[in-house]
């Protein structure tokens, strides 16, 4: 497969993946925004915009700015149009389907008003997941499971766990890891808050019978293992299926991608809560340094090779 074309689609999975999550995050916050007191709510707001840039000053616009302004990289039109400019890239590599439905949530949140999302800002938020979950569900069932569609696993999981990654430093910064009993009650509904961030609300529960304790919730959001917005379940698939491409491509020199991969996925096999609760920060940015790693290494094995690598 050419190396343009690995590029575009992994991007175009990174960015549909981006897009998906700050919808949520954007959804489940600005619903938050509303119940708390204005004290809280100005706390929220101030972490939610530094999850996104912690460059981004706040302003009675800022939000319709995440959302739709072109100039910067993160709002959910930019990611977007980004996705849909790497799909165009590799027509004849992907479905029909697939590039109808990125070009149909495209010409979506293109035609999008601030008047109108600011009617229903949960309307416009909803069809922006829905269309990038439909989007993964059409590239499963119509692409064939072979080197481009790993290609896509990897771009979906490596921009995920990136997504939780940060999320976590953001809120861990102001909220401490306790011990585990039930959080106090001024700090339930960020908790519940960071769970629905990443659609974790319902497992969670079923986890732990709604049992909300902050060590738990944490360890959860990493090392689970079964959970799909797991840190530690994006590490096993980015591994799994660099795993398989290496199989496939029989590519020379692949050795540092799966040791990097394997790094991460073994360091989160292994870790405990007590790991993280000591120094939170430290954890992830460790965590976050080992995938700037890893990207790295895609990019210098797959993408932007040596010539003589590649003869």
């Amino acid at each position: 497969m050419l190396s343009r074309v690995v590029d575009s689609l992994y991007w175009m999975s990174r960015y549909l993946e981006r897009a998906e999550h700050h919808a949520r995050l954007l959804d489940v916050n600005l619903h938050g925004l509303v119940d708390q007191n204005p004290e809280f709510a100005q706390k929220r707001r101030q972490r939610l915009l530094k999850t996104f840039d912690p460059e981004l000053t706040d302003s009675d616009d800022l939000i319709m700015d995440i959302l739709l302004n072109r100039n910067h990289p993160n709002s959910i039109l930019s990611c977007i149009a980004s996705a849909r400019e790497n799909a165009r890239h590799v027509r004849e590599q992907i479905s029909s389907e697939m590039w109808e439905q990125v070009n149909r949530l495209y010409l979506y949140v293109n035609k999008a008003k601030p008047a109108d999302i600011a009617v229903n800002p949960n309307h416009y938020l909803t069809q922006v997941k829905k269309g990038s979950q439909l989007f993964q569900g059409i590239t499963d069932s119509t692409m064939s499971h072979a080197e481009g569609w790993q290609f896509i696993h990897v771009g979906r999981y490596m921009e995920r766990a990136s997504c939780i990654i940060r999320l976590l430093e953001v809120f861990l910064e102001d909220v401490e890891i306790g011990e585990d009993e039930e959080v106090a009650l001024d700090q339930y509904s960020d908790w519940v808050g960071l769970l629905k961030s990443c659609t974790a609300f319902e497992a969670y529960c079923r986890s732990y019978q709604s049992y909300i304790s902050s060590p738990r919730i944490v360890s959860f959001l990493v090392l689970d293992q079964t959970f799909p917005h797991s840190i530690r379940f994006s590490a096993d698939l980015v591994k799994a299926s660099l795993l398989d491409i290496s199989e496939i491509t029989q590519t020379r020199k692949v050795g540092n991608v799966n040791r990097l991969s394997g790094r991460i996925s073994a360091t989160l096999d292994y870790a405990l809560i007590d790991d993280i609760r000591s120094d939170p920060a430290k954890f992830l940015m460790d965590i976050q340094r080992q995938y700037a790693l890893l990207h790295e290494s895609i990019y210098t094995t797959y993408i932007s090779y040596p010539v003589e690598t590649g003869l």
